[in-house]
């Protein structure tokens, strides 16, 4: 089967997720097919590099992991069932810190923070169809950083179930996160990029 022999009207699951082969990355997104960019480009690459060492670096002897794309991060509605999961997604990087929702294929449950980079033709996908499955499943912070426009924009989970949004931050702001006491990140080292 080839990614053009796939009806894109239709509503598939991670049980057919998993038996395609393409060469084409994919994410389903509540049973649609969103066909990922193709490979990132260098500047989205860097800034991938420096936020997850940033991540890494924090974590060590800590009980959160962080990992980067590809992952398979699985969002159950009501069974673990691979028939039954409709969404699957990519993040650039996410943070899990409850080791239970780890298994041999990725992360199946919402993770504490998830981090999109955006690129060229990615960015409605982003900021709407993935705000809202983030937001939906319970991600803890779901951080974007716009590496183009070097602005980075953090939402954070409320006590009823909403995001929140940060200030838009930039150049000489540094990130933080109640999530990961003592993480510091500044920004003006993700984007200096050149």
């Amino acid at each position: 089967m080839r990614f053009s022999d796939l009806d894109l009207s239709k509503t598939y699951t991670y049980a057919d997720y998993l038996k395609w082969q393409f060469e084409e990355r994919l994410e389903l997104i509540k049973g649609r097919i969103f066909k990922m960019s193709p490979a990132p480009r260098r500047i989205h690459q860097k800034a991938s590099a420096i936020i997850f060492y940033n991540l890494f670096d924090h974590l060590k002897d800590k009980q959160c992991d962080v990992y980067s794309a590809p992952f398979d991060v699985r969002i159950p509605r009501k069974s673990k069932e691979d028939k039954e999961i409709v969404t699957v997604l990519q993040p650039d990087i996410c943070v899990i810190c409850d080791r239970s929702k780890l298994d041999d294929r990725g992360c199946i449950g919402a993770p504490d923070i998830v981090v999109e980079i955006l690129s060229p033709g990615n960015n409605r996908k982003e900021l709407q169809n993935k705000y809202e499955v983030y937001e939906e499943s319970g991600v803890k912070e779901y951080w974007i950083i716009h590496p183009d426009e070097k602005t980075f924009m953090k939402y954070t989970l409320d006590a009823s179930g909403h995001y929140q949004p940060s200030r838009l931050l930039t150049f000489g702001d540094v990130v933080t996160t109640p999530v990961l006491p003592g993480f510091t990140m500044a920004l003006d080292d993700v984007f200096n990029l050149d």
